[in-house]
């Protein structure tokens, strides 16, 4: 039995977060003690502490400085009172996930001396769409706490290749490990096609585009209105749906909404994550045009679904849609292209169901929440037994 601390620094309903507490999950049936640390919950995006609390096994602690802005007093005392859990609590493993949480616990964990220090990239807190400086501070924060952890988590090749070549870490500390999800969910949703079509409101011969996103900055809304909003004029059989909320909701819909676009923009909100298999269903096509991400969820959700796909051509995103075998790549921000990938799916219908039957037969196995953790647990002994070698020998 291993004791294992995930921190993390916000359990919304996202990504990064649903693939910690499938760690925390998967691991707490090993037989291992599992505690995740987080910081407060605000915000339009939702939250997965209930889940956590009605799971049950994994011991759930809210500690009050961590927060995502970059904020040096709180930062200070956060780290502060992380190492104050990581001594009560003394874990074999520090597991940390998202930027913020992954400076501070990676700091504090390695001043404890913990034997296994472990940091998942969800995706980089410096891209090209941010200042100059800010950009600065996250990568030399990133290389600071790269010399104190002992292995890199990448959901992502692309991430372990963008962070390398900012000079964060070494190429020995870094392992790909594809985010789990919960397979049987997606092939096997709790509502079929037609019925959840007919309760959003779509009819049989619509075409239906659909994202899986927080309402965000990046996300790619208002590249999908731009590029489709002439043509779903054309054709009123052209619909969107948008399953997801956050802060640009109230613009993005009052945008729709003066497009004349309202009939054919369904904005479900917040959606549970049980129910956005059936979501997923209700598509013809998933389409991800954000210009950010690790390797978006949303992208073998949608082929584990059988649902092709298309993405902008950014980090992960070519890693599971593969342009012409299991969807279609477009250029970052090239609207022109993404209206174009859009009309081909419409257009060639036998293509993109093989696209997804394509992508549903390298995505099943791959990226199941039980093969990562399968293969966390083979990367923490893998530490773990590395430490306990090197304290024989000290003693030897």
């Amino acid at each position: 039995m291993t004791r294992i601390m995930h921190i993390s620094t916000r359990l919304i309903l996202g990504g990064s977060q649903e693939n910690t507490v499938l760690s925390c999950e998967g691991q707490v049936a090993a037989g291992h003690e599992v505690s995740l640390v987080y910081g407060p919950i605000f915000g339009p995006e939702g939250s997965l502490r209930d889940r956590v609390a009605d799971h049950g096994g994994i011991e759930l602690i809210e500690t009050p400085h961590l927060v995502r802005e970059l904020a040096p007093v709180r930062d200070a005392r956060c780290r502060r009172d992380l190492r104050r859990l990581i001594r009560a609590w003394q874990p074999d493993v520090v597991h940390t996930h998202s930027s913020k949480a992954g400076i501070l616990g990676r700091l504090a964990a390695w001043r404890e001396r913990v034997p296994c220090v472990v940091h998942t990239i969800h995706g980089l807190a410096f891209h090209p769409y941010q200042a100059t400086w800010r950009n600065g501070i996250y990568i030399a924060a990133e290389r600071i706490a790269a010399r104190r952890c002992h292995r890199i988590v990448c959901v992502a090749d692309a991430m372990r290749d963008q962070a390398l070549a900012a000079g964060i870490g070494t190429p020995d500390q870094y392992r790909t490990i594809y985010s789990g999800m919960e397979v049987d969910r997606l092939l096997h949703p709790s509502v079929g096609r037609a019925d959840m079509r007919t309760k959003l409101g779509f009819a049989p011969d619509d075409f239906v585009v659909g994202t899986i996103a927080r309402l965000a900055e990046l996300k790619g809304h208002d590249d999908l209105l731009d590029a489709l909003g002439e043509e779903m004029k054309r054709q009123p059989r052209l619909k969107l749906l948008w399953v997801g909320d956050g802060w640009w909701a109230p613009r993005l819909l009052r945008r729709v909404a003066e497009m004349g676009l309202s009939d054919q923009v369904c904005a479900t909100g917040l959606v549970p994550p049980e129910e956005i298999p059936a979501h997923i269903q209700a598509m013809d096509v998933l389409a991800h045009p954000s210009y950010r991400e690790g390797l978006p969820r949303a992208l073998p959700q949608a082929l584990i679904s059988g649902v092709a796909t298309i993405a902008y051509d950014v980090d992960g995103a070519r890693e599971v849609c593969i342009d012409g075998e299991t969807g279609r790549l477009v250029p970052p921000g090239d609207r022109d292209a993404l209206a174009a990938a859009v009309r081909w799916m419409v257009g060639h219908d036998a293509d993109r169901q093989a696209m997804g039957r394509r992508g549903r037969e390298k995505c099943a196995e791959q990226f199941s929440a039980a093969t990562m953790v399968e293969a966390l647990g083979r990367l923490y002994d893998e530490v773990l037994g590395a430490a306990g070698e090197a304290a024989e020998r000290g003693t030897g």
